[in-house]
């Protein structure tokens, strides 16, 4: 299983994210709101949830309000890594990639997003178990190269998205 090699020049970054087709706007308004809130109200939940794959809205819809605001705080607040990633895994119809799109949009720390194809991005051709210490090493290398190439991890992830949708047309 290849690991962490980047498929395209980091340099590429800013054309990549500039060709990025979503309007990702009415989310990054979501993640802001959240944040200051401390928590994702539910409907804010089931928007971006249904942003990042609407296939999961049947089974997101059956978390409470209550369980949606009182795990999106826990995730927010706490101070361990392996906690604010798998507290959001307890909410209904959230696995790893809709977990790290809580995260990414609401936690004052930069997250990316990890999905296939984010994953194909850094070289990966099959989709590895997910597993926290994938993750971590993920968010790590995503950190690293933001910081690098003195962009936000919004810019990275939209870059990293774009790559794949233009260099691997079989995912959907």
């Amino acid at each position: 299983m290849p690991r962490w090699k980047l498929r395209f020049k980091p340099s590429q970054i800013p054309e990549l994210m500039r060709r990025y087709p979503d309007d990702d706007s009415k989310v990054l308004e979501i993640g802001r709101r959240s944040r200051t809130a401390g928590c994702y109200r539910y409907d804010d939940f089931l928007e971006v949830c249904r942003w990042k794959t609407a296939r999961s809205q049947s089974r997101c819809r059956r978390n409470t309000a209550a369980e949606v605001s009182e795990i999106t705080s826990v995730a927010l607040s706490a101070s361990e890594e392996r906690l604010r990633i798998g507290v959001l895994r307890c909410l209904v119809g959230v696995e790893w990639p809709t977990a790290s799109v809580l995260l990414h949009l609401a936690h004052r720390d930069p997250y990316p997003i990890w999905d296939v194809r984010s994953l194909w991005s850094w070289g990966f051709d099959n989709v590895p178990h997910y597993t926290f210490e994938l993750w971590w090493d993920y968010v790590d290398k995503c950190r690293r190269l933001a910081g690098d190439q003195g962009v936000d991890m919004r810019t990275v992830d939209r870059a990293l998205w774009q790559y794949s949708k233009e260099h691997q047309g079989t995912l959907t």
